[in-house]
């Protein structure tokens, strides 16, 4: 039996050329432990919301900060825990989110009311921004540069299989017993990934820079009261507040933008956002994401609403879309390394728009073979673009910052997902039943800008 090798002592040994087999996939095994857990714990909570409120007797309203707490910590503190990473490193902080991580789904699964849950689900957010905020940072190091587009392939793949199953996971543990048993199965699989990680992640250089808590508070205000009063506008009669909330977010986001625009190493990457290839590269992936939440959002709505499907009959035809990019991923990165990645990305980003087009054209009784494919075509193009896009940010910025890249490649991620929740309710609330088809019509108009976007990446990479 292969034992893992031990940590490297400097960084320097591993930077010119990642990390040699076999310590190269027991890495990849330790970080896709992780990552999988974070992004399965963004959707199980989701199906599990009304045996916890009725446990709790707590109303559906209430209980839906079980799922925000969750994801607004992320939102908040990943950037500035990519920061973190630069100047203690990615293997400490990656470790620390993990750790925190899994003591926070033990109080999860301990919880004895709906506000320690709350508060537990929003720790276990600071745990996974851990994991998410270098998780890209960590792949560059691991990965040699002629590889690194196959590492960031598979670890989209084990995004889109985790996101997938969710549901299903969900459903199989809630059958076998009560909605604990869905945080206490982290304690167990994250002390493993704690005690591989702790043998087999790279270290990286240090900044030697000192951690900007000031601005680390502007970013959580800037985020915090921007994403938190969207949801109010959106969800609520308190449009008042909502809307002054929003306001106060813009205006710390303005004061962080003045104190650290000059900066050379500022938390917030302006300094990587002035490349115009890292820029457009952002901005293509907060366009395609828009597209994929204002799709994801809407189509559960289409397929029960319009097409009268079942609830069971919906998952499964969610279920071609990541099945496909788990497909496309690993392929699109590998060729990401031979290849334009910005034509891979323009031409997976049009034919995502076809598939969406697709969508919005089909008859209305169609079946679910006519559903399937049109779903499959989606992911196939969405996991073309992905993997590439990806490999593109994190190449674009310099390895000294390695963790800002990765930092803002998720920030890209939930911007664009917020944009496409936000844009989804805004349209089922002026057009009705209207709105899920013409969602669905914004989503493909929003891919094909993005394909723009990456289009115009062409000369510059």
């Amino acid at each position: 039996m292969v034992t893992p090798p031990p940590p490297p002592v400097l960084a320097a040994q591993e930077e010119a050329d990642g990390l040699s087999t076999p310590g190269r996939y027991w890495a990849i095994v330790s970080v896709g432990l992780a990552i999988a857990m974070t992004v399965l714990d963004s959707s199980i909570a989701n199906v599990a919301l009304p045996v916890i409120a009725r446990d709790f007797g707590a109303q559906p309203a209430e209980s839906i900060w079980i799922v925000n707490a969750y994801q607004l910590a992320i939102v908040i503190s990943l950037l500035p825990l990519a920061s973190l990473g630069e100047i203690i490193g990615f293997r400490r902080v990656y470790q620390a989110g993990l750790a925190t991580f899994t003591v926070a789904s033990l109080a999860c699964a301990l919880s004895h009311s709906l506000a320690v849950l709350a508060a537990a689900r929003a720790l276990q957010g600071f745990g996974a921004a851990g994991v998410m905020s270098v998780n890209g940072g960590l792949v560059r190091f691991i990965y040699p540069h002629r590889m690194l587009g196959r590492g960031i392939g598979i670890n989209a793949v084990v995004v889109s299989a985790a996101a997938a199953v969710g549901p299903s996971v969900a459903s199989g543990v809630l059958a076998l017993g009560p909605w604990p048993w869905l945080f206490a199965i982290n304690v167990p699989v994250g002390v493993a990934a704690l005690v591989l990680a702790a043998r087999v992640l790279p270290a990286n250089p240090l900044s030697g820079r000192r951690f900007d808590f000031v601005s680390a508070t502007l970013n959580a205000f800037t985020f915090g009261l921007v994403i938190s009063g969207v949801d109010v506008v959106t969800r609520t009669a308190a449009k008042a507040a909502g809307t002054a909330q929003i306001l106060a977010g813009f205006i710390a986001g303005a004061v962080l933008a003045r104190r650290e625009w000059n900066r050379r190493r500022p938390l917030v990457p302006f300094d990587l956002l002035r490349d115009p290839l890292f820029a457009l590269s952002a901005a293509t992936s907060v366009a395609s994401f828009a597209a994929r939440m204002l799709a994801f959002v809407s189509l559960p709505f289409h397929f029960e609403n319009t097409l009268h499907r079942s609830q069971v009959a919906t998952g499964l035809l969610l279920t071609p879309w990541p099945m496909a990019v788990a497909v496309a991923a690993p392929l699109a990165g590998w060729l990401a390394d031979r290849f334009s990645t910005a034509v891979l990305c323009a031409a997976g980003l049009l034919v995502f728009a076809a598939g969406l087009a697709a969508l919005v054209v089909q008859p209305g009784g169609a079946g679910d073979f006519d559903i399937g494919w049109r779903m499959a075509v989606c992911g196939l193009g969405f996991g073309f673009f992905q993997s590439p896009n990806n490999r593109m940010m994190l190449t674009a910025a310099p390895r000294e910052r390695a963790g800002a890249a990765g930092g803002m490649l998720g920030t890209a991620r939930l911007t664009g997902q917020t944009i496409g929740a936000v844009l989804t309710a805004v349209m089922l609330h002026l057009m009705g039943a209207r709105g899920e088809t013409a969602s669905l019509a914004l989503a493909a108009a929003f891919a094909v800008a993005a394909a723009a976007l990456s289009a115009l990446r062409w000369r510059r990479s």
